[in-house]
């Protein structure tokens, strides 16, 4: 699996990972001119999230009196932040940065929630995959692949970071 998937203990559990790729953070996206400006003020406001990932559980322990909108896809929350059915989504800020270039009136807000290193999801017996995925990686880090792909889909989280160390397991 090659998307936004965070590497967690449970998952890992159940199948092996690459290095982390990118550290993501589980952030806000708001419309421009919302009071929210951060996880203190979502007391008693509806905030959007999609359905089977971790940001739920993250929302409900940063801002408990919240109230969740658990969606099937981040299109559905896209739409409720514009008709102002929520007043914020919350998930990856990598997610987020592509919902805030479809829509200019969004922009993301407040200190990361949660960490949310991604790693390449890979079956637990393909020991071979995941080290030639490694040595992938590792050449994307180096050559400067990385670092132009961040600039290409990423600068609206900012200047680009150097890309995560790896750490090999044993």
């Amino acid at each position: 699996v090659a998307k936004a998937l965070t590497v967690t203990c449970a998952r890992s559990e159940q199948i092996a990972f690459s290095t982390v790729y990118f550290e993501a953070s589980q952030r806000l996206l708001v419309p421009k001119d919302s009071p929210v400006q951060g996880p203190a003020d979502l007391a008693g406001k509806r905030v959007c999230s999609q359905v089977d990932t971790t940001s739920l559980a993250t929302v409900s322990r940063v801002a408990p009196t919240a109230t969740l909108l658990a969606v099937q896809n981040w299109d559905d929350c896209l739409v409720a932040l514009q008709q102002r059915q929520a007043y914020a989504a919350s998930t990856d800020n990598t997610i987020l940065a592509g919902m805030a270039v479809q829509d200019p009136n969004l922009h993301i807000i407040g200190p990361s929630l949660e960490a949310e290193p991604y790693g390449i999801g890979i079956n637990k017996s393909q020991d071979d995959l995941v080290r030639a995925v490694n040595a992938s990686l590792e050449r994307i880090r180096r050559d400067g692949t990385w670092l132009s792909l961040y600039r290409k889909w990423l600068t609206v989280l900012g200047p680009a970071p150097a890309p995560p160390e790896p750490k090999y397991r044993d």
